[in-house]
């Protein structure tokens, strides 16, 4: 049980990107672990909490490695999820829910593989029409793969009688997934988000979202009251919060037409997107930070779009122009290009790609995507 709880709370700290406390947290529940299986080999729950930690730690980012001497090992600790999820197959276990979620963000956070997180997230039992919870889960993964319009459909679907605790975070994340598919009225679910939620996180965010909403209707006084709301409102606790922040600090207004196409492509429309960027090709840029963002979606949606050749061109582009720019684009456009070359098995040139994503700094969300290079690169050790 102690065990457990340090799990579940390093995986809320990995959340909110809190990894010092975070691997302190897995160090303590992998002594105790070890210490329950030398005295139970065969109880389950113990091999569900390894198999999450064996995956999680094969992706510690450089730098924060000496917080814990657990070694990580992704296949391992898949292997261990699957036998547990076979195990409750067959058994009343108590956990097997729970184990399918967790094996489902294992396969998309470290396993890079959306389509297996998606499959194993149905193939539990978990049912959005009576639980919130459940809702919440399947949406997230649901957007998280691509597929935005079934996020919607269960965000609205998801019980909200009085019979429920309220999780006004779904609200937030229906606003999210409708902008993302460019409906007019996302900005409904953000202002009930705002009137209802009584916490600190996702604020900035919001309020951010909110004035995009008034640039895509062409109301940049809309825009910039918004932003103004973002620099005074909320707190900076999570990863989102600070980077609308940092929009509003910037002072760059997003170009609508490279706006409509990241929106689009975050809820995984890649044609809509590719279409739009494609009418800015005659576009001259006033800043660097928007040619590098344009650059670097040609790139994400002509991968997704299996032109691979072309993905590869731009994220180069994008590496080459924004490695010493604190944006992430430069670092995200490695990585992609590692993934690209891990698909086409091509592993030493993806190795090339990961170990270049690390070698790239940006000031924000250089940990996560530092994170995902070295899970690239423990997919294709040995290859």
């Amino acid at each position: 049980m102690q065990a457990d709880i340090r799990l579940h709370w390093a995986l809320a700290r990995l959340k909110f990107e809190d990894y010092w406390k975070a691997f302190w947290d897995i160090n303590k529940a992998f002594a105790l672990l070890e210490e329950n299986a030398a005295k139970f080999p065969n109880f389950m729950p113990n091999q569900k909490d390894l198999g999450i930690l064996h995956a999680v730690v094969s992706s510690v980012p450089s730098g924060v490695g000496w917080v814990t001497n657990l070694e990580g090992d992704l296949e391992k600790g898949k292997r261990e999820l699957q036998q547990v999820i076979a195990y409750s197959q067959k058994n009343d276990f108590i956990f097997e829910q729970e184990t399918y979620i967790l094996y489902s963000y294992v396969m998309l956070q470290f396993g890079n593989d959306e389509d297996a997180a998606w499959r194993i997230i149905n193939e539990s039992k978990l049912n959005p029409k009576t639980s919130p919870t459940a809702a919440f889960v399947l949406a997230n993964v649901a957007m998280r793969t691509g597929r935005n319009d079934k996020a919607i459909e269960l965000l609205k679907n998801r019980p909200t009688s009085e019979a429920y605790y309220p999780f006004v975070y779904l609200d937030f994340m229906l606003g999210r997934a409708k902008q993302q598919r460019l409906d007019s009225d996302a900005d409904i679910y953000f202002k009930k988000y705002l009137q209802q939620f009584k916490g600190q996180n996702f604020i900035k965010e919001t309020y951010r979202r909110l004035a995009w909403h008034e640039l895509l209707k062409d109301n940049p006084e809309g825009y910039n009251q918004y932003m103004k709301e973002v620099s005074e409102k909320g707190f900076v606790n999570v990863g989102a919060d600070e980077s609308a922040l940092k929009e509003a600090q910037e002072g760059i207004t997003p170009h609508i037409g490279v706006l409509k196409a990241r929106l689009l492509f975050d809820g995984g429309y890649f044609q809509r997107a590719y279409n739009t960027l494609l009418l800015q090709s005659d576009q001259k840029f006033t800043s660097t930070k928007t040619q590098l963002e344009y650059t670097y979606f040609l790139g994400r949606t002509n991968h997704q779009l299996k032109h691979y050749d072309e993905a590869i061109k731009y994220y180069n582009s994008t590496v080459t122009a924004g490695r010493a720019q604190p944006w992430y684009f430069a670092c995200r456009a490695a990585l992609e290009k590692g993934n690209i070359f891990e698909t086409q098995r091509q592993y030493e040139k993806a190795r090339n790609a990961f170990q270049e994503c690390l070698t790239i700094k940006p000031s924000e969300h250089k940990i996560s995507l530092h994170q995902s290079a070295k899970s690239g690169l423990a997919r294709v050790k040995g290859k």
